[in-house]
């Protein structure tokens, strides 16, 4: 009884740890908050525990007990509804919003992170029982933790496109960078005002599926909110004039973006483009189908 309980407890704190490990608390702001921290640390807790009394179970051969990994995964489904939701009903107070596609990339992530932590907890367990030493059971969970957390890593805009510092110019009341036109701005003092603060972006795509990539809508709005989130924005309510706009040149795919920043750093704003996610709704890998060179 005194194995069951110390073997339980530990896969138990491995899981619990590994959540801790795995929560970011960062400039995206998911979690920033003490309630959200411990919310989600409960939640990564209730995981562990699911994962960790799957092997005893069925030692024991209560194979009844095994449904709590069914369990598991309703309440991991919860998590990320519940973040969905959350992201949702602050959306419309963003100054630069997120988009759908964002939020339900974020959701995902909540979601796979507790997965992470019921495998966690299940693999320490296993090795806890084959190997009968706490030592082969902690090593064993701390290296499924770290590939498991490598594979989840995904990619950076810098990984796909090469970002640079676009020109902005004005012809007549028409808004270009470079040589793509963004919008039409109306008033001079709006004109001499984005002429002032404006940045552009220019983000050149290393190839056919880079270039598909960055024509997502849904990818783009993500580029802009990461970006503003680090840099700021010099704008406020009913200024449409100075919401960050995105086109792309449908010649060579280049995405241009205009922006506002409230730090007027070149540099910072380049290195918070290029760290912004790719978006797993938004990747296309044209260049693997046969269709797309087909001869026919």
């Amino acid at each position: 009884m005194n194995t069951f309980l110390d073997y339980f407890i530990i896969s138990i704190a491995m899981g619990t740890l590994g959540r801790f490990y795995l929560l970011r608390v960062d400039y995206r702001q998911y979690p920033s908050y003490p309630r959200g921290v411990i919310m989600h640390l409960t939640f990564g807790f209730i995981g562990a525990a699911l994962g960790s009394i799957a092997v005893p179970a069925l030692i024991a051969k209560d194979f009844a007990a095994v449904t709590f990994l069914a369990l598991a995964a309703e309440q991991f489904r919860n998590i990320r509804t519940m973040e969905r939701e959350n992201l949702n009903n602050i959306e419309d107070y963003e100054l630069v919003p997120r988009g759908k596609s964002y939020i339900e990339e974020i959701a995902k992530i909540f979601e796979a992170r507790n997965y992470i932590v019921a495998i966690t907890s299940l693999a320490t367990s296993m090795l806890l029982y084959i190997f009968d030493q706490i030592v082969a059971g902690i090593v064993g969970g701390m290296v499924v933790l770290i590939i498991l957390k490598l594979f989840m890593k995904g990619q950076k805009i810098q990984d796909i496109a090469k970002v640079r510092i676009g020109k902005i110019w004005f012809k007549n009341a028409l808004l270009y960078v470079d040589d793509v036109v963004i919008m039409n701005v109306g008033l001079k003092e709006a004109r001499e005002r984005i002429i002032k603060t404006g940045i552009a972006v220019v983000l050149e795509p290393v190839d056919e599926n880079a270039s598909i990539t960055l024509s997502n809508i849904g990818q783009r709005q993500a580029i802009i909110h990461d970006a503003i989130a680090q840099v700021g924005i010099k704008k406020d309510l009913d200024e449409p004039d100075f919401t960050p706009l995105a086109r792309r040149n449908i010649n060579n795919g280049n995405l241009m973006v205009v922006f506002y920043p409230s730090i007027q750093d070149e540099k910072a704003l380049l290195r918070a483009v290029r760290y912004a996610p790719v978006l797993e709704s938004s990747r296309r890998k044209p260049s693997e189908s046969g269709a797309a060179y087909s001869k026919e």
